[in-house]
């Protein structure tokens, strides 16, 4: 490789360390012009959750000045880690979502991991018509994929990416959302790092704009971003939305959320998002009687 080369020059020094790396990999360099023609055009996703649309937002110019503009809804490919313990919202969070899209027409990928196919679909049956939403005239838009039934799936990510390239290029889907990531690796949770970005590299590769539903191990605190799998999955994604829940136990908490002690408070809070701004505030979490997620007003506002 340093044929021709001086010595002296300390050219063929330079290539001999270069060379001793391994073979570069010239297709993963691009330019910046390059990548930007390759990038998608940013545009909001609408959820069917009430309030967490207008969260999410981007910083454009006009005359001169900087504007702040609503995205609303959540970024375009983005890949979004919903993270919480038991009885936040998380599974009623992802299924409006579902339920959303489907009903204007787009195509939904569902992989679901804890429950059977059949038992998501009723819930997802029930949160169409919470939202008051004819879910027979979009049902076959959501794209059920069982690894809860198939321990090949469930066990098997190769095998489970395969299935679900095979749904997106047969039923031209644009969303997935996976109920949940945590299932996929409970019994090897040192392979999660590898789990989640062999996941969310699929998403990119696809053009998918994604839901990871992850459980929260119960030791915890409430409003971190951490799942199960460590700070990694977090870190790996564009973004984690963190719900949670708090009894109210203490007068100091009585004061703080406003509410009687002995009640409960559910607590939502974005946790960074790589593609565009967003809301920093610990927002409250309404779970209606119907089974709905809403997103009320920062506790701030109440602590007043």
């Amino acid at each position: 490789m340093n044929r021709g080369f001086r010595k002296d020059s300390g050219i063929a020094e330079e290539a001999e360390k270069i060379s001793s790396y391994g073979e570069p990999d010239l297709k993963a360099i691009f330019k910046g012009s390059e990548a930007v023609a390759k990038a998608p055009k940013l545009y909001g996703v609408p959820t069917g959750i009430e309030g967490l649309d207008q969260l999410f937002y981007i910083t454009t110019s006009e005359d001169g000045k900087l504007v702040k503009k609503q995205l609303n809804g959540i970024p375009a490919y983005s890949v979004f880690n919903i993270t919480g313990v038991s009885d936040t919202g998380k599974s009623l969070l992802v299924e409006q979502f579902a339920v959303k899209q489907a009903s204007l027409g787009e195509r939904v990928a569902f992989i679901t991991v804890e429950a059977p196919a059949n038992f998501v679909a009723l819930s997802l049956k029930l949160r169409a018509s919470a939202m008051g939403l004819d879910f027979s005239s979009f049902e076959d838009n959501i794209i059920l994929i069982d690894a809860a039934s198939s321990s090949r799936l469930r066990e098997n990510i190769p095998d489970l990416l395969a299935t679900l390239s095979y749904a997106i290029q047969q039923y031209k889907i644009k969303f997935t959302i996976i109920d949940s990531i945590t299932g996929l690796f409970e019994t090897r949770e040192m392979l999660a790092r590898a789990v989640v970005r062999r996941l969310f590299n699929f998403m990119k590769k696809w053009f998918q704009t994604a839901l990871f539903v992850s459980q929260k191990r119960s030791g915890h605190e409430e409003l971190t971003a951490e799942a199960a799998g460590g700070y990694a999955v977090g870190h790996i994604v564009d973004g984690t939305m963190v719900l949670a829940k708090e009894l109210i136990d203490s007068a100091f908490k009585a004061k703080l959320y406003n509410r009687p002690i002995g009640d409960i408070v559910r607590l939502f809070r974005i946790d960074g998002c790589r593609l565009c701004g967003h809301d920093t505030k610990t927002h409250f979490l309404e779970i209606t009687e119907t089974g709905l997620v809403v997103i009320r007003e920062p506790i701030f506002q109440i602590a007043k």
